[in-house]
């Protein structure tokens, strides 16, 4: 089969024939039609992002396709069900703490690098072999829809969050970093879940005013300006009532206090979950006030990925119709093309861009 192969880091990507997989127990071979590009995919390939991934590797942040094979312990799935191949890959030997790798993206520590070493080419080849339970069905779409599903990934990300704030119909959200890709997709998803009113915030005005523009007036638009006191001022009068939860999705590039600034706008009693990537290239971590987390009682919680029945709630909410696939703007590329795609999606970072890769 072809597949694209990240041999060395700084190296651009190689497209090459390479052995098909083969089925084992306990999995299942997709035949991939779509998968998407990260925007950071080429921080990723560089070694800036230093992501835990032994190389060469075919890579990929899961896809779209339809099922070739499957083992002995699916009783669902049937050959040519269109599926979503959930790169969560989770060891299967501790319910309650299971080591974690994205297959064909990074490994979650030491015992993920050790998922690694089996489950490790990903979604950027003609097929992919990954665990039955990561294999979710999607129910019958058109070929020519399944760019579109691809949204599921992105959507996913900050699903997992919003389920650990537990957030609530009604509640008021604040998603800090609502300009980016996974901030964008937290504000439509939260919205989706029925929260009341939700804060986006960020530094970039004209990204912001098009969540208001998209999602109407639910959505509440604060720009960062820097501050700390006065970025924290304006949230709380944006709001004009208690906030309730918390989604933080910063970049790399931003630091704890932008973090502390949202964070410290939640009401006592509240919620906040951390899921961006401040600290990740150095610098000073977050640093809270003790008194004030216990005085106001506020959990305060990281959160990697989402849990493994997300997915499948995740499709229920789409052909629910409360959560839809058509804010994503798709451009696509073939395999042969890979190393363009990677250009193209650092390029087009912003909220509801998607680049895909076809086969």
């Amino acid at each position: 089969m072809k597949a694209a192969i990240l041999k060395a880091f700084g190296q651009p990507l190689y497209v090459e024939d390479i052995p098909a997989p083969t089925l084992g127990t306990g999995e299942v071979i997709v035949d991939m039609v779509a998968s998407g590009v990260l925007n950071y995919a080429n921080e990723v390939f560089s070694g800036e992002r230093k992501f835990l991934l032994d190389l060469p590797v075919v890579p990929g942040p899961g896809g779209i396709g339809r099922v070739r094979e499957f083992g002995p312990d699916a009783t669902h799935l049937a050959v040519g069900d269109w599926v979503y191949c959930d790169p969560t890959v989770r060891s299967r030997d501790d319910a309650l703490d299971p080591d974690i790798t994205l297959q064909g993206w990074s490994a979650g520590g030491t015992g993920g690098l050790k998922l690694q070493e089996y489950f490790r080419d990903a979604s950027w080849a003609q097929q992919m072999r990954l665990p039955t339970e990561n294999a979710i069905r999607i129910g019958n779409i058109e070929e020519k829809d399944a760019a579109a599903w691809l949204a599921i990934g992105t959507f996913l990300v900050p699903f997992g969050g919003l389920l650990a704030l537990d957030l609530q119909a009604g509640e008021t959200l604040v998603v800090n970093g609502a300009t980016g890709g996974f901030g964008g997709a937290a504000v439509a998803v939260a919205l989706a879940m029925g929260a009341g009113c939700v804060i986006a915030t960020g530094r970039n005005e004209h990204a912001l005013r098009e969540l208001e523009r998209r999602f109407g007036p639910r959505v509440r638009i604060t720009k960062m300006g820097g501050d700390e006191q006065d970025d924290r001022a304006r949230i709380l009068q944006t709001a004009a009532g208690p906030i309730d939860c918390v989604l933080d999705l910063l970049p790399p590039a931003a630091t704890g206090v932008q973090v502390r600034t949202a964070l410290m706008t939640v009401r006592p009693r509240g919620r906040v979950v951390l899921m961006g990537g401040v600290g990740e290239q150095g610098g000073p971590g977050l640093e809270l006030s003790y008194r004030w987390l216990m005085r106001n009682a506020v959990t305060v919680r990281g959160q990697w990925m989402y849990p493994p029945e997300a997915t499948a709630r995740m499709v229920r909410l789409i052909h629910s119709g409360l959560l839809t696939l058509d804010h994503y703007q798709v451009t696509e590329f073939d395999l042969d093309r890979v190393n363009e795609a990677v250009a193209h999606a650092a390029a087009n970072a912003g909220a509801f861009q998607k680049t895909v890769i076809r086969f």
